[in-house]
């Protein structure tokens, strides 16, 4: 609240986080698979700062574009154009950097180093610690991303349109074009 002077912003970032937490729970479901409490929990709360940090990124873009004076609209549609490829790039890194790792995929570097054979197997006592955990953050990240790029931007400007932000600025440009006009013809 304080970050943004809004309680109405803290309210789309709270509803983001939300989204996600369905979207590990719809992973869990569809998959099929186990729920361990406590890393399943650990991963939503590394969840949580990833998606928190790309809400707040987008919506501060998008307040700098408006106090530039550019209208409501043209202001998400620039930062959601602008921010897009940070967003993507995030989700898309942190999912393929925790593959192995949920798929418990294992390497054994001493015989690669010493006989150049890595022995690569998957699964493990590894994966049944660290599977739940990187498949929240795989399941919820996936589906907040989606989350971030269509649903704070529409939350966005639902929340300038109940609040007349986007009428004022439209009063604000017609009598600026009616003092224009004015000025021209004297």
């Amino acid at each position: 609240v304080i970050q943004f002077n809004s309680v109405g912003k803290t309210f789309i970032i709270l509803t983001e986080i939300i989204f996600s937490i369905i979207g590990v729970l719809l992973g869990i479901a569809v998959t099929g698979m186990s729920f361990s409490v406590v890393m399943t929990g650990v991963g939503i709360v590394a969840l949580t700062g990833i998606v928190v940090r790309n809400g707040i990124l987008l919506i501060e873009f998008t307040d700098l574009l408006r106090s530039q004076g550019m209208p409501v609209k043209e202001a998400i549609i620039e930062a959601g154009r602008t921010r897009m490829t940070p967003v993507l790039l995030t989700a898309t890194a942190t999912i393929l950097g925790l593959i192995p790792l949920a798929v418990g995929m294992n390497i054994d570097f001493v015989t690669l180093f010493t006989q150049l054979n890595p022995h690569i197997w998957f699964g493990g006592d590894s994966v049944a610690f660290w599977g739940p955990l990187s498949w929240t953050i795989i399941f919820g990240l996936g589906f907040a991303t989606l989350i971030t790029l269509i649903l704070v931007p529409a939350m966005y400007l639902i929340g300038a349109r109940i609040l007349g932000r986007d009428k004022k600025e439209k009063q604000q440009v017609h009598f600026a074009d009616d003092e224009l006009e004015k000025v021209s013809m004297n």
